[in-house]
């Protein structure tokens, strides 16, 4: 009898062990997590951002160089879009790829549905949007984008609004589409022409109400009132963009990049080396705040209390801080060569920067401005946490 509890005990033990550590593993939770572009690569690094901690790298995801990500509403799935039109599924949680498919020939972006159930890529070539079923990535509609010039267009400024819905510009034929997709099988597309020459990009205001796209063939930009999409689109800021003296634009600002906070809005110049300061309720310009070089992202701590913006090259070194308040720079900081993306931790305690050419991605505190840490991540470029998954165009 007592060998027999021995021997019981024994497998007792290991049966415990292989319970802790495998539900270890599965019991993480997916809140303090996030991933990270490796552009070079093809591959994508999974970090835990409390932390600072590098978990799993991923290989295998195509062409990164102008990939982005969504999240599943449970944040275990990210979404990556990439430039070489493919689609993958990754589960952050395991480290591994669900499920890659080639979708287009070219894409530049994607959106999940208020619901979760639908992920929308936006695409160069062919064009138009292509929608898949979340959980499968089977094709569930296919919007070709045939502009009132009955030109296929290339799709940009694809976003995610309320009542599913997504809402996108059409570079070629200076078109706004809103594609509702509450029947996946039958889209009904309301179409806005002649917003303006080429849409190159737009955002979507974080209440989900306005859709704003930027315009690369005339300065101005197209204002789309969502919650009032019968009155039309509206031209607002006249004077944004390169102006009468063209001068050279090195690189286009992500509008995307915009900063909200309180009643204004805080915008990167074109071809400028200053942020404008829009009011949210007029939606026009009424300060200019100088910086350092071309700004390419401005983007607010989740408290609204401070702004971060990097720059286009030759300038692309350099990180500054606003103050909201008082609308001025209140540190400059230098993390190094080709700094090209940040993301706030969700309460906006740390700052992470990709650095690209330093193949690093560094840390700060937001109250301190000091580097906490510096992560070896090979040719980093988009930084995407989880909580990004409940926030309305992310």
């Amino acid at each position: 009898m007592g060998l027999i509890m021995k021997k019981s005990s024994h497998w007792t033990s290991f049966f415990f062990l292989l319970f802790i550590t495998t539900s270890s593993h599965a019991e993480r939770g997916t809140g303090d997590l996030g991933v990270i572009i490796e552009r070079a690569t093809g591959s994508v690094q999974v970090i835990e951002h409390t932390t600072g901690t590098q978990l799993y790298e991923i290989k295998g995801l195509g062409d990164l160089s102008h990939a982005t990500i969504v999240y599943s509403r449970d944040e275990r799935y990210a979404f990556v879009f990439g430039r070489d039109g493919g689609l993958t599924k990754l589960d952050i949680l395991k480290g591994e790829i669900v499920k890659r498919i080639l979708q287009a020939g070219n894409s530049i972006g994607g959106a999940i549905s208020q619901d979760g159930r639908l992920v929308a890529v936006s695409n160069y070539e062919p064009g138009g949007v292509r929608v898949f079923d979340s959980d499968t990535l089977e094709l569930v509609a296919d919007i070709p984008a045939n502009g009132a010039d009955g030109i296929q267009s290339k799709v940009v400024g694809l976003v995610d609004a309320p009542e599913n819905r997504f809402v996108f510009s059409l570079y070629d034929s200076g078109e706004i589409w809103i594609a509702d997709l509450t029947s996946p099988e039958e889209p009904e597309i309301t179409k806005f022409t002649d917003i303006g020459h080429q849409p190159y990009d737009a955002l979507i205001t974080p209440d989900g109400r306005y859709y704003i796209a930027g315009l690369f063939g005339e300065d101005g930009m197209a204002l789309l009132d969502l919650w009032h999409p019968e009155k039309g689109t509206q031209h607002i800021l006249d004077n944004y963009g390169r102006g009468e003296k063209k001068l050279p634009v090195y690189k286009m600002p992500h509008l995307e990049g915009w900063a909200v906070a309180g009643d204004y809005a805080f915008v990167p110049a074109v071809g400028h080396n200053d942020v404008i300061v829009i009011d949210r309720k007029s939606w026009k310009q009424i300060a200019t705040i100088p910086v350092h070089g071309q700004p390419i992202f401005v983007m607010a701590r989740p408290d609204g209390r401070q702004m971060w913006v990097n720059f286009a090259f030759p300038d692309n070194d350099t990180l500054q801080v606003i103050d909201t308040e008082t609308q001025k720079i209140i540190k400059t900081l230098k993390p190094g060569k080709a700094v090209l993306h940040m993301e706030f931790t969700p309460r906006g305690e740390r700052l992470w920067t990709s650095v690209r050419d330093e193949d690093q991605v560094q840390i700060y505190a937001t109250d301190s401005f000091e580097q906490i840490k510096s992560l070896p991540v090979k040719k980093p470029s988009g930084i995407f946490f989880t909580h990004r998954a409940h926030k309305i165009g992310l």
